[in-house]
């Protein structure tokens, strides 16, 4: 069954942290929004708007109906001028900030020892003071009735969803013919999408480096796990399988084709 592709351009509202590592007292960011993340953004969205509370059917119908990228933050809505891996200092530069808080100790009224830490996040302008928008794709199964564009504005990405974070406003939806990024040429027409990648190209997503699937790369290597809410009352409650991915800017060893699978991770077709 084929799919429709759309580029997708969310408009950053607040700051938005993604998690990734500690380092030292900071909380560091991935830079850019998984699409793990963006799977469970969708799927807490379309369950509340349903009524449901059935975290766990939604979120296999969003794997069904819906593949995604990953999305990175740009200065453009049409496209990714500066990815990561490109110049890593000059990205931080435009794009990231910290928070710094403590916990406090009511008791004697003052900081509670050893807490202070900051969240690396990503901002919603850059500091030349334009906006920051998040550009990726989303690819509809034909056939495909979930509501996910009228969701889109209403999400809310990544950590530190209490205080605010994380929340998108929809920029464009536009359908385009099959070439990701601008880079890459996209299949539409099997059970998965598929892109053809060349050698000595970026990875755009985490892809599978070992096992079955597994994609021939140079980089760095890194276990995938995260929490998913599969009820409404246990959020984050279970935590998914580890799986030893290639991080995004790994390149490519020889022409290879790939499939989006399940939460926009990338394996061989």
């Amino acid at each position: 069954m084929a799919w429709k592709m759309y580029r997708v351009t969310l408009r950053l509202l607040t700051p938005l942290h993604v998690g990734w590592f500690k380092q030292g007292n900071v909380q560091r960011t991935r830079p850019y929004v998984t699409g793990k993340a963006l799977w469970g953004a969708l799927t807490a969205r379309l369950t509340r708007d349903g009524g449901t509370g059935n975290y766990q059917q939604i979120g296999q119908e969003v794997d069904q109906w819906l593949a995604f990228s990953y999305f990175y933050p740009s200065t453009d809505t049409d496209g990714v001028a500066l990815w990561p891996w490109d110049d890593p200092d000059e990205f931080a530069w435009l794009y990231l900030n910290t928070y710094a808080s403590t916990a406090l100790n009511y008791e004697q009224n003052s900081a509670q020892e050893g807490s202070l830490h900051e969240t690396e996040y990503i901002a919603p302008y850059t500091r030349e003071g334009g906006p920051v928008y998040l550009v990726g794709y989303i690819f509809e199964r034909e056939g495909g009735a979930l509501h996910w564009k009228e969701a889109l504005s209403r999400l809310q990405l990544g950590g530190e969803r209490t205080y605010g974070w994380g929340r998108v406003e929809r920029q464009e939806v536009v359908p385009e013919g099959g070439r990701l990024f601008d880079k890459y040429t996209a299949d539409l027409s099997g059970n998965r999408p598929q892109i053809q990648l060349n050698d000595g190209s970026r990875l755009l997503a985490h892809a599978l480096a070992v096992g079955a699937g597994a994609v021939a790369a140079r980089g760095s290597l890194a276990p995938l796990v995260g929490r998913e809410t599969r009820d409404a009352h246990r959020h984050g409650g279970h935590l998914s399988e580890a799986r030893i991915c290639w991080e995004p800017g790994a390149t490519v060893s020889g022409s290879q084709v790939v499939q989006i699978g399940e939460h926009g991770l990338w394996l061989l077709a």
